[in-house]
């Protein structure tokens, strides 16, 4: 196990849920942190409980532009002397199925979930290198399982991961350890809102076998993503009954498997395009608040 003590951390999407918790528990062990987020408000609410001390920085900066990114981590670098991990958090989704879903906010998760995390990464690789450091891609469950009404999440989530093995097989000759995360459902606002925003995401989400309907503690998840990190792990699983599903992905996707998953989605899929339509926006309405520009 290697202990984060006086190591520099960049953690994207860290003013509220997975990335948050992972700051503090992080910061507990005495990491030094820059964390990122394109809510101002979150970040300093986040810094202000971590004390506002000589180990936090802040910086609001939107992972879909690189030079933003560059900036946060050249911040890491001058204020810190390096970094010595990464963790691409940041990531969002959308609602609707493929053919009601608003093109707009489909390209929307792919730039936020998948060049995110290819920018935040591209910034912070250098000194990682430089420093013989990790690199942590937090993907998905969906990135072994794909479900109805969730095509580009699922998207971007099997190509975080695609994107971590082949990182991984770049820059191991270098000293660098790559991992990527895999959660299946976590109690956080995404979860929380969608179940909210679309009553038939929760209906069928409750029909699913148990482990699947089951939500998990964002504590949980974050204490799972922090021994990842400490053990610079090259995948992390939260529950540890995911990495059942990795290697179950050919039997996912058999005919008999898509048949049962076909027939739920039958029923469901038009009653989520149904809610989505009232609703007026195809993603939560925190996210949907941060597409539009602020009040002059």
């Amino acid at each position: 196990m290697t202990s984060v003590q006086g190591k520099v951390v960049l953690i994207t999407g860290a003013g509220r849920g997975i990335g948050a918790e992972v700051a503090r528990r992080l910061h507990n062990r005495g990491a030094k942190l820059m964390l990122t987020d394109v809510g101002d408000g979150e970040l300093k609410t986040i810094a202000a409980e971590l004390g506002g001390d000589h180990r936090v920085l802040t910086a609001v900066a939107d992972v879909c532009d690189l030079a933003a990114m560059q900036a946060a981590a050249d911040l890491a670098i001058e204020k810190f002397g390096g970094i010595d991990v990464v963790v691409a958090n940041a990531g969002i989704a959308s609602y609707g199925s493929v053919l009601n879903v608003d093109p707009k906010a489909f390209k929307r998760v792919l730039e936020v979930n998948l060049l995110g995390v290819f920018h935040t990464v591209r910034a912070a690789l250098p000194s990682i290198i430089e420093r013989r450091g990790y690199v942590l891609v937090v993907s998905s469950l969906a990135a072994f399982a794909a479900a109805p009404g969730m095509a580009a999440y699922d998207m971007t989530k099997a190509g975080n991961e695609h994107l971590a093995n082949a990182l991984r097989l770049e820059v191991a000759h270098l000293g660098v350890s790559v991992g990527s995360a895999h959660m299946s459902w976590i109690d956080t606002a995404l979860v929380r809102d969608t179940k909210g925003d679309l009553p038939a995401f929760g209906e069928l989400l409750a029909k699913l076998p148990w482990p699947l309907s089951k939500t998990t503690s964002v504590t949980k998840c974050a204490t799972a993503l922090v021994k990842g990190i400490e053990g610079r792990k090259s995948q992390v699983y939260c529950p540890d009954w995911v990495v059942l599903f990795r290697w179950l992905k050919p039997v996912l996707a058999s005919r008999i498997a898509e048949r049962v998953v076909a027939k739920a989605a039958a029923e469901a899929v038009p009653k989520m395009d149904a809610q989505v339509a009232e609703l007026g926006r195809y993603m939560s309405a925190y996210s949907h608040g941060l597409e539009k520009p602020p009040p002059s």
